[in-house]
């Protein structure tokens, strides 16, 4: 049995984590959030893949690129989320399901940010758990591409 590959990825600013707004966001680095996310991939079965770029056409890319080597994509879009109709067809294009994550609850932020160009696709929204959005995320998505796995036999 092949374990399932999960491609995370992390939009601008999220490299920052640990000293940006630790009063929204916490204190955690990416770094730690992606070793403890792999780490559960791992507990959980899975292979994990975590990238973070602040550039738009960098994410497209990767978007792309996975389609070939990856069953499902979590995605922090961060500020993309609510502007980048690229992000929205990159992802439509390779038609991997993926789970739109954040780590603050956006709908007690700004109002620019309750509106998302990704999560009417999505198939799933985890918002607002700060770092344990993204475990969250994992564990529905693997639930979800187990479900729809052939039984075997």
């Amino acid at each position: 049995m092949n374990a399932l590959r999960i491609r995370v990825l992390h939009g601008p600013n999220l490299n920052l984590l640990g000293t940006r707004e630790p009063g929204l966001y916490g204190h955690q680095t990416l770094a730690q959030i992606d070793a403890h996310l792999a780490q559960l991939a791992h507990t959980l079965g899975a292979q994990l893949v975590a990238d973070q770029t602040n550039h738009e056409g960098v994410l497209v890319d990767w978007i792309q690129a996975s389609r070939h080597d990856f069953q499902g994509i979590l995605i922090n879009a961060a500020g993309l989320t609510h502007s980048s109709v690229c992000v929205r067809d990159a992802l439509l294009a390779v038609g991997l399901p993926f789970v739109e994550v954040h780590l603050s609850n956006v709908f007690a932020r700004e109002p620019f940010r309750h509106h998302s160009l990704l999560s009417d696709k999505a198939l799933a929204v985890v918002t607002g758990f700060g770092p344990a959005s993204y475990e969250l995320a994992l564990r529905g998505i693997l639930a979800h591409l187990r479900a729809a796995e052939p039984p075997r036999g």
